[in-house]
């Protein structure tokens, strides 16, 4: 399996609800270019999450397997995987996930800690909250920011080591349609500017005009197209 930044072959999830088994994803096969920015929508419950998870090496599938960048991560040890991501894996959470007491400079730099980059860490931190436009609110706590002002930071903190994929559990969903749109607008940039793979979790209509392919979940079947 080549060639492809993700990909997918007979993935399925099954989880047990009491004495019975829930299939939420059904022999998923996808493959994604490298430099696309997709889109996976369908209804809640579909199993859309829950996908997006498995891609990410977050859940691990009942059964078939997932390559990133050419690397199998179903067949990964828990620190090899976890590594994996660290290098190459930005997420961005629907809820921001930002540390509640440390400023938008703080968030950043705390992840570049995380990463275990060294170096011009501040500096770094810095330019990409200007690349999304929060140059003037670096000292700024969660709490004192509008709900778009706290997805970019999410964005910047996705970007912190420049990972070569970027998933995204609906980014847009508590945004207006101006701040949803601009937060799209960025991801589609980076798509095209630095080949990055942008996946995006989303039943968000207003954002399809940006997005270089649409897959569908419906019921844990995917109709990619």
């Amino acid at each position: 399996m080549t060639k492809y930044a993700i990909a997918a072959a007979q993935v399925d999830m099954t989880v047990k609800v009491g004495n019975q088994s829930l299939e939420i994803l059904k022999s998923i096969n996808w493959q994604i270019q490298q430099g696309d920015l997709q889109l996976l929508m369908g209804r809640s419950g579909s199993g859309k999450t829950t996908l997006l998870s498995v891609l990410a090496g977050l859940l691990t599938p009942t059964a078939g397997k997932v390559w990133l960048l050419d690397t199998e991560i179903t067949s990964l040890s828990r620190d090899r995987l976890a590594k994996f991501r660290r290098q190459h894996l930005g997420f961005i959470f629907q809820d921001f996930n930002l540390f509640p007491s440390l400023t938008a400079l703080e968030n950043l730099l705390t992840t570049f800690d995380l990463k275990g980059i060294k170096g011009k860490n501040a500096q770094g931190a810095t330019d990409l909250l200007s690349q999304v436009g929060l140059q003037d609110k670096l000292h700024q706590l969660p709490q004192q920011l509008s709900g778009g002002e706290k997805q970019r930071v999410a964005i910047a903190r996705a970007l912190v080591g420049n990972p070569q994929l970027i998933l995204a559990d609906e980014p847009t969903a508590s945004l207006d349609s101006q701040s949803g749109h601009g937060v799209m607008t960025i991801l589609a940039q980076l798509a095209k500017q630095h080949q990055t793979t942008v996946l995006i979790v989303t039943h968000d209509p207003r954002i399809t005009d940006l997005a270089d392919r649409i897959a569908y979940l419906e019921d844990g079947v995917l109709q990619a197209k």
